[in-house]
């Protein structure tokens, strides 16, 4: 199987606070994958970083066999995200949302 998600040695600083800390992992395809850890741990900071939301500090990330550094627009064409409470906007229109 392939990866379709590979991060290595994925670091983010805010300032001087480390949020992220040479994170590694990979996905493969079909596999079911999770983020847990108590408040402040990073996951946030790791899911704005996949979903191209913000600019790790260092690493390499490859979604779906795209650069997310030089690729930001084909990787936002794949992902889907569903948040925890609801945040659409009702102006908007779905396709838009």
């Amino acid at each position: 199987m392939s990866n379709q998600i590979t991060v290595e040695d994925l670091t983010h600083m805010y300032d001087t606070r480390c949020a992220l800390d040479h994170v590694n992992f990979s996905v493969e395809r079909g596999e079911v994958f999770g983020f847990l850890g108590p408040n402040g741990s990073g996951k946030t900071t790791l899911f704005k970083i996949l979903s191209t939301l913000i600019t790790p500090t260092s690493g390499v990330i490859n979604l779906f066999g795209h650069n997310i550094h030089t690729e930001q627009k084909s990787v936002r064409k794949l992902l889907g995200v569903v948040f925890q409470s609801p945040a659409l906007d009702d102006k908007l229109t779905v396709f838009e949302n």
